[in-house]
């Protein structure tokens, strides 16, 4: 279970397939980007899976629906039914139906996966703020979204409708680099109307609440690319989580970040699945893991060793972490990371 004070990344004797029944897996950054896999997700999953741990998919990305999602991760080679995928959209809806009677129309400023899950609750999705709608929900919708659909919004959230967003985030990977998100787009009504969204998504509580009720999960393990959406999600849920290195989170984001966002786990990609996890320990003044051993100086992060890039990573965020206690780390760790390759 995540700490309140982390002050370095947890080992692990067993394999994390092992030690944890489901795998609560983000996509963008983590199993695939651009509609590409990454790199050793395809294997390390499938292997994950034969060995017994439930794999589901949970995406803060509400543009496509859980069948859309599936067969592109089928495509992909990693099996995957609808029942596998849990959306923004889900959690979203989920939170409207709630405040809202039934058969209510609810105004879509997104794409299909929001209309599939209002649907899913019984809501009437619309398109005009003049549909009398009783909600506005937004949800990411890809980069081919007209510039039309956010006045339709704020006309509506002016007025007084309730607002709600499948998620914040900011940005989104593709294959081409990291493009404006949901969070982006939500920014833009809340300019023009000076009014805040109810959020549904990761890292916060309404989407913890919509895994698991899909999965029954008893030992989940969140596996993310972010920080401030995986990491923290994990961390305001009390569940142990997992960063890999393969979409927007870099080595120095890592070593500064606050409680919230420090993973229990951190590896390079999702092969990390099928490992235990080396620990790291005291030594002297510093911290140890596998052949690297690092320290706090008085202005930058000391590395000194050799051995597998990602101990390093973990004994220097062993070291930033301890000398930032409850805040961010504001040594200089580049020297440190440039000598791992990050």
């Amino acid at each position: 279970m995540s700490q309140t004070f982390r002050t370095r990344p947890d080992g692990s004797g067993q394999a994390l397939s092992e030690a944890y029944d489901t795998a609560l897996l983000d996509l963008d950054g983590v199993v695939y980007a651009g509609g590409s896999a990454i790199a050793y997700a395809v294997e390390s999953l499938g292997t994950a899976r034969v060995g017994g741990m439930h794999l589901a998919y949970v995406t803060n990305n509400a543009l496509r629906t859980p069948d859309a999602v599936a067969a592109h991760l089928t495509e992909l080679g990693i099996p995957a039914a609808a029942d596998d995928v849990i959306t923004s959209a889900q959690a979203v809806a989920r939170l409207i139906s709630e405040q809202v009677p039934a058969g209510a129309r609810v105004l879509v400023i997104g794409g299909e996966g929001l209309r599939v899950a209002l649907r899913e609750r019984g809501l009437e999705p619309v398109e005009s703020a003049d549909d009398d709608p009783v909600a506005v929900v937004q949800g990411y919708g890809g980069p081919d979204l007209p510039w039309g659909r956010f006045a339709e919004a704020s006309y509506a959230v002016a007025r007084g409708v309730p607002w709600f967003a499948s998620n914040t985030d900011l940005t989104i990977p593709s294959a081409r680099g990291i493009a404006p998100g949901n969070g982006a787009a939500v920014q833009v009504v809340r300019i023009a109307t000076g009014a805040e969204p109810q959020v549904a998504g990761k890292p916060l509580p309404p989407m913890h609440r919509e895994t698991i009720l899909r999965t029954g999960a008893e030992r989940p393990l969140v596996v993310g690319d972010r920080l401030d959406t995986d990491i923290e999600g994990a961390f305001n849920g009390e569940v142990d989580s997992l960063l890999v290195l393969t979409g927007v989170t870099d080595g120095a984001q890592l070593l500064a970040a606050p409680p919230r966002h420090r993973p229990t786990f951190v590896d390079a990609d999702l092969r990390g699945l099928l490992t235990g996890q080396p620990e790291v320990v005291g030594a002297g003044a510093g911290f140890r893991c596998g052949g690297w051993t690092a320290t706090a100086g008085s202005e930058r992060l000391e590395l000194d060793g050799e051995g597998e890039a990602t101990d390093g990573l973990r004994a220097l965020c062993a070291a930033a972490w301890t000398a930032a206690g409850g805040g961010t780390c504001e040594l200089d760790g580049g020297k440190a990371l440039a000598r791992l390759g990050w």
